[in-house]
């Protein structure tokens, strides 16, 4: 995780830190780089905590940090979970720019829900970053995930799911919400193991490439597994 871990905004499903992050640190490409390169990753995830207060976004760390990764580690794929940057589209352009195999945005809850559950988010922008990222680059491997528990209604989700097709994502994750702490939303339910099979075959049966569902998925789930769809579709 990128830039820190105090995050601009306050999602109640979250358990990352509120407040007011500190500077950029300059030198975290490069120890990140280095960290991956001693593990031996085969396939390097980045996210971040939102960065309201930079006028980038944070996306100029992402960019550092894939090139630091493309150097020190030249044969690992490369993705990215990224924030909505408030839709700043040079911001969205400027990571794509930088050749993740993987463009992650999660939209993470159903529209109905978003008010409560991703205060400062909106459904329309984070749909239409997935969007662009597959439309302006048709060659990058697009992917998006919810979590379930939260109160969604069945016929919500596979909404969801369909606007996600339309927007041209390849790739889902479909987990079960869990509640951090007492300070965070309630589990409205736990969903059954066969209840997140169905979800998939009906993923699947939209036309998703890649789908991970079940109770412990989470976003970075088996990421390497979309490494077959890189290979036939992304550039190295």
């Amino acid at each position: 995780m990128l830039l820190g871990a105090i995050c601009t905004r306050a999602c109640r499903f979250c358990d990352v830190a509120t407040g007011r992050p500190g500077p950029v640190d300059l030198a975290e490409p490069g120890r990140v780089a280095r960290a991956a390169a001693e593990l031996g990753l085969a396939h390097v995830v980045l996210t971040s905590v939102n960065r309201d207060d930079l006028a980038d976004g944070g996306s100029l760390q992402f960019v550092a940090t894939l090139a630091a990764l493309r150097n020190a580690l030249p044969g690992a794929t490369r993705e990215v979970l990224t924030p909505d940057f408030r839709g700043d589209t040079a911001a969205i352009d400027r990571i794509a720019d930088a050749g993740p195999h993987v463009y992650n945005h999660n939209l993470e809850t159903v529209p109905r829900l978003y008010r409560r559950v991703r205060p400062g988010a909106l459904y329309a922008r984070s749909l239409a970053l997935l969007e662009r990222v597959a439309s302006c680059y048709p060659r990058m491997i697009v992917k998006s995930g919810l979590m379930l528990g939260l109160g969604e209604r069945g016929e919500e989700v596979l909404t969801v799911m369909s606007d996600l097709r339309r927007s041209g994502v390849h790739a889902l994750t479909l987990g079960q919400y869990l509640r951090p702490s007492l300070r965070h939303l309630p589990v409205t339910r736990y969903l059954e193991p066969d209840e997140f099979e169905a979800y998939r075959e009906s993923a699947l049966g939209l036309g998703f490439r890649h789908v991970q569902s079940g109770p412990l998925v989470r976003s970075s789930f088996r990421a390497d597994q979309v490494s077959g769809l890189i290979d036939s579709e992304v550039r190295p």
